[in-house]
């Protein structure tokens, strides 16, 4: 329960956090020392940045794409940004960003969030506060934040925030992910997205011609300072890790068997590509898009034009059987071959999951497998071995890299802990566990599967994922209660928590410091640097490792729809953009044809968005099948407020259609406290809520709220925007 709350129009959170961040350079709030000293607050941009009426220098405006190398530094010589640590030069990242988020005052911030002027001015001020030493605050996000056109950007605007306040690497602070599901920080840990190796490698392109050698991709993938000069190590581990002795010096360490993406194959672009028939197949491990998916009519549409599909899962879902007449599907007319192949749930298995501290938590198989269903380990591993068989007498392009891949787990059953070592990685030599991933080289003679994951199971043979000791190691971090990647720390960027010269900002929040007597580090933590480092060191004082520059971003060039996170307006919005004339994000990919339909407020005046409730679970395929869950939450639901049912003669209970560009779903009203209208510019613009766990299979039915929603994402993520769109509302 909130002691304050202020609710804001969906889609406006740039304005809302950009407004705090306008309030805490005006009202001097600001860890001032923190943000000279650990961001790129005080480099200077080069002349060429420019920003006007929404828009960055370098936009084209027929590619929908800007040309990102007007937004670099200034540099000396020897290639370093030129700085200026009195946050005084105009073109000083603090005074562009100081000048940019000026436009964005509390009035106008609140005419367009629609929040009320007296709840947003406590926020500030309650927030704000946490920007002197010894104070603390954290902001929490989940998709309710990244779900949008702006989503990447939304989340810069809170680490701009935070790192305004002092907030990152200190106990209470950061930015917080809440994820929704047990392990979506390990899925993405071990590469889930389209677009990188494990452990956050980017995948080579083939368009890129550097990526034509693995020398090319090193050279262009590896920075001249900063952490990252270690990418080749961690990159040649990994291709010792997957193609093993057929990994070797001579052929760039199987760096030729690795396929080169082409394609952006986020989401939406998956789906695009399947509705165009430019896909033959499509393996569905435990995903439901006939019900999750944006535009979910056209997705079921989508998978009609696949030659087959497999699907993975508990029980039936709407997706695998989208081809049957319940689904409003003629079977005869569809092509698509469908296998549905019985997985077992997380109780039935072994395994580790990592939730959004990082910690890696092992979880011990509770029950046996119910009937034929497998664990998707043994599902991957008989699959693979069955497609190795097959390939094994060719010697076809395909067949080469199959055959090149090394497959060592176990011939009838899977032995995890030899998933698990190699994962961690070892000595190709002695066949030794490696303790960490400071240990791991370039020259073939170590393999890991996940750098980031190196030193969880050392040649100790303790595998750290399966301990269990609460008991507190100081200031609540319980390093001995599993393991948390990288290398057990608990703290990103913890050097941020002391001072350039080692000292803690406050004793109040100390996690490690320098001790001068002792001349070395020490603290509740393990430190997120070179440890070994003495204050007379070269980049004693740089707390963001990982960056090239060893400071944080306060601005990002590498963006694509901006150096600083600017205000637009959903794809499908009920007010122009007060802030500029460029009404939706300019570098967002745009869909064509039948694909799409885009809404707008003449026709669909209400903004909705969807969320999760807590008796259901994601799509609802694992709950909706649970008789007790089912009798709690039996119907889709809208939430609507008692202004809006007034307006439109709706009782709680009663049946109602929603409306949207794409389709219209059918679902119970219930009327509500919790959603009021926002007066916005002055108007009055109402909201409604959707759950989005129904379908037509289980025993808890009904519409899915996912045929509303459009197809449009994140510039940069290509996240879809579920989270912001316009609808109608009427009775039944």
């Amino acid at each position: 329960m909130a002691d304050h709350y202020a609710p804001l129009r969906s889609g406006t959170d740039i304005p809302f956090i950009g407004g705090m961040i306008n309030y805490a350079l005006e009202n001097n709030l600001i860890h001032k020392e923190y943000v000279a000293k650990y961001t790129n607050a005080s480099f200077i941009v080069k002349e060429s940045y420019k920003f006007e009426d929404g828009l960055f220098s370098g936009y084209d405006e027929a590619k929908r794409a800007y040309d990102k190398t007007l937004w670099a530094w200034e540099t000396t010589e020897d290639g370093k940004p030129v700085k200026d640590e009195t946050l005084e030069h105009p073109r000083s990242v603090f005074q562009l960003m100081k000048k940019h988020y000026s436009r964005y005052d509390v009035d106008t911030v609140t005419s367009v969030t629609g929040t009320a002027k007296e709840d947003y001015l406590k926020v500030c001020e309650m927030f704000c506060s946490t920007g002197k030493a010894g104070k603390s605050g954290t902001i929490m996000y989940a998709m309710g934040a990244t779900q949008h056109t702006v989503g990447t950007q939304n989340v810069r605007a809170y680490a701009m925030l935070q790192l305004l306040l002092g907030n990152i690497g200190l106990p209470g602070g950061g930015i917080n992910a809440m994820r929704g599901e047990s392990n979506v920080q390990g899925s993405t840990d071990f590469a889930l997205l389209y677009d990188t190796l494990p452990g956050y490698l980017n995948m080579p392109k083939a368009t890129v011609p550097e990526n034509a050698t693995l020398a090319g991709h090193l050279a262009k993938e590896t920075p001249k300072s900063g952490y990252w000069t270690n990418r080749p190590k961690f990159i040649v581990s990994l291709l010792k890790a997957w193609y093993g002795p057929n990994a070797t010096a001579e052929n760039e360490f199987g760096y030729q068997f690795l396929p080169k993406g082409n394609k952006n194959y986020s989401h939406i672009n998956l789906f695009n590509a399947m509705y165009k028939g430019e896909l033959e197949g499509a393996f569905l491990f435990g995903t439901n898009p006939v019900v999750g998916g944006p535009n979910a009519g056209k997705e079921k549409e989508a998978l009609a034009n696949l030659k087959w599909m497999v699907a993975v899962d508990l029980w039936e879902t709407e997706s695998s059987a989208f081809w049957q007449k319940g689904a409003g599907s003629d079977p005869s007319k569809i092509k698509t071959e469908v296998f549905l192949l019985p997985a077992c749930s997380s109780y039935e298995k072994e395994g580790s999951v990592s939730n959004s501290s990082r910690w890696m938590q092992y979880r011990w198989q509770a029950i046996k497998p119910l009937g034929e269903s497998k664990a998707d380990l043994e599902i991957m591993n008989e699959l693979m071995l069955k497609i190795k068989a097959l390939y094994k007498n060719e010697s076809t392009p395909a067949a080469k890299q199959v055959n090149a891949v090394y497959w060592n787990y176990g011939e009838k059953e899977v032995d995890i802990d030899l998933v698990c070592k190699e994962i961690n990685g070892y000595d190709t030599t002695t066949g030794k566990l490696i303790n960490g991933f400071g240990s791991l080289k370039d020259d073939g003679t170590t393999c890991s599967g996940n750098w980031i994951y190196c030193g969880f199971y050392p040649e100790e043979g303790k595998n750290l994922a399966q301990r269990r000791d609460n008991k507190d190691t100081g200031l609540s971090m319980y390093l001995n209660w599993s393991y948390a990647w990288p290398m057990n720390r608990r703290i990103l960027y913890n050097r941020a928590s002391a001072d350039p010269s080692g000292k803690p900002w406050s004793k109040e929040k100390q996690v490690i410091w320098y001790d001068e007597l002792q001349q070395k580090w020490t603290g509740y933590d393990v430190p997120d640097f070179v440890a070994t480092k003495k204050p007379t060191d070269p980049g004693f004082s740089d707390p963001f490792i990982m960056i090239a520059d060893g400071v944080a971003g306060m601005y990002a060039p590498t963006l694509n729809d901006g150096p600083f996170p600017e205000h637009y307006e959903p794809y499908e919005s009920p007010i122009p953009n007060p802030f500029s004339s460029q009404e939706i994000n300019p570098a967002i990919q745009l869909f064509d044809g039948d694909f799409n339909k885009r809404g707008f407020k003449a026709d669909y005046p209400i903004v909705a968005t969807t969320y999760r409730v807590s008796e259901h679970w994601q799509s609802g395929t694992m709950t909706r099948n649970q008789e007790w869950l089912s009798e709690l939450v039996p119907y889709m639901f809208v939430e609507i407020s008692e202004e809006l049912a007034k307006e439109k003669g709706i009782n709680n209970k009663d049946e109602i259609i929603v409306t949207s560009a794409r389709g219209e779903v059918k679902a119970y009203a219930m009327v509500t406290k919790r959603f009021k209208p926002h007066t916005v510019n002055g108007k009055k613009i109402h909201q409604i809520g959707m759950p989005w766990h129904f379908g037509y299979k289980g025993i808890a039915t009904g519409d899915t709220a996912n045929r509303l929603t459009p197809h449009i994402g994140d510039a940069n993520t290509t996240i879809p925007e579920y989270k912001a769109f316009l609808c109608d509302v009427r009775r039944a």
